[in-house]
């Protein structure tokens, strides 16, 4: 008897969870998968937009990242010298206008300055993106902190509790004259509650009633997804009146040259890095579009429960949020945090033991003996020969 004694303090002393070695607040993940993927696109934190992204500090740092020579390239007439023909190259950059005709022949003319400033507004759309994430970090960072640290800790508690009691249940079984007796009392403090965890389950169940960090998560990726929208139709804009006109005809008679007989009224430009204007909007407008879903998923995911995480805590005794009906609309801040914290799953250690004994609950042919982890402990612990059936 003392053998099979010992043996029973063993397997409940193992079933234990060890304390965190390290504190967990620095290993949680305050980012779901997808939102850092976006963040890391759009943002530019990967090296190709980055490199993008800072080379659009100034039209002069960018075109010589791709091209060699000046970034307009002018067709000026024969008898021009070389400084007149630089002149020519600098007054058409400086001035972007296209110079034409119509049908009727009155003078048109066209602005392709949004060329000259496409540089600066990449700069300004990767600035525009980090916008959701700052407001993320700064107004529901630590408040989500602090509840996934909270209820990481109270859940792995809570199962800890749980097989302390079967310890303690144990040892008063033992020392019972009377185990019929025992088994009753049992029964009844199940019935009363007595086992359950009041301040883990009311506390999940207060951020149904709160909305901040919902709130504050559809706003980021609701202005994600305007400003990717905005930047799409920025591109379109671009290419339908600007990225079609890589040459253009370019009029130096301003200022002391307007009386010049010598200077053409016209002179043909072609502009050197259009080429390359057109591949980098091109491609950031393919990927902003491809991104446009993930973030509308990202949103839609908040419209059903996460159960699969709750309902393996229903193990733990007089849990039941999911069977009391608890679980309302599911927009709501517990919803978020569940998502949370199944991002974070590595850091909830009690998950993997209670998620087993799910599974054993399920495979075994006497289901009504396991309803709870306690239940499953007293089977470890041998003392399933004396306890009714429920």
């Amino acid at each position: 008897m003392s053998l099979s004694h010992t043996a029973a303090e063993y397997m409940l002393s193992d079933a234990l969870l060890p304390d965190p070695n390290g504190s967990r607040a620095k290993g949680l993940r305050l980012e779901l998968p997808s939102d850092r993927v976006l963040k890391f696109v759009t943002v530019g934190g990967g090296p190709g937009p980055w490199y993008l992204h800072a080379g659009a500090l100034s039209h002069q740092a960018l075109t010589p990242l791709f091209v060699l020579g000046s970034q307009i390239s002018c067709f000026s007439p024969a008898n021009f010298t070389g400084k007149q023909s630089a002149y020519v190259d600098t007054a058409c950059w400086e001035s972007l206008v296209h110079h034409s005709f119509d049908a009727e022949g009155h003078a048109v003319t066209k602005s392709l300055w949004a060329l000259k400033i496409f540089p600066y507004s990449l700069l300004v759309v990767a600035v525009l993106m980090y916008l959701p994430y700052l407001l993320w970090r700064y107004a529901a960072t630590p408040a989500l902190h602090s509840d996934l640290l909270f209820i990481i800790d109270e859940l792995d508690k809570s199962y800890n509790r749980s097989v302390r009691l079967v310890q303690h249940m144990r040892k008063v079984q033992q020392a019972s004259a009377e185990p019929e007796r025992f088994w009753e009392e049992y029964e009844r403090a199940r019935e009363e509650r007595y086992f359950e965890f009041p301040l883990l389950e009311r506390y999940l169940t207060c951020k149904q009633r709160s909305h901040s960090l919902v709130f504050i998560y559809l706003l980021r990726n609701l202005l994600l997804l305007l400003f990717l929208a905005a930047t799409c139709l920025y591109l379109v804009f671009l290419h339908l009146n600007i990225f079609f006109q890589d040459e253009f005809s370019c009029s130096i008679r301003t200022g002391l040259l307007q009386a010049e007989p010598h200077v053409p009224p016209l002179i043909p430009c072609k502009l050197v890095f259009f080429s390359v204007f057109q591949l980098i909007s091109f491609s950031v407008g393919s990927v902003y579009v491809l991104l446009a879903p993930v973030v509308i998923y990202n949103a839609l995911q908040l419209c059903q429960w996460d159960k699969g995480l709750l309902s393996v805590y229903e193990m733990l005794p007089a849990f039941d949020l999911l069977s009391r009906k608890m679980l309302t609309c599911p927009i709501n801040d517990l919803n978020v945090i569940l998502l949370f914290l199944r991002a974070n799953i590595s850091e909830v250690t009690s998950f993997s033991r209670l998620n087993a004994v799910s599974a054993l609950r399920e495979a075994t042919s006497n289901k009504q003996d396991i309803d709870t982890v306690v239940d499953f402990m007293t089977l470890l612990a041998g003392l399933e020969t004396t306890k009714p059936k429920y």
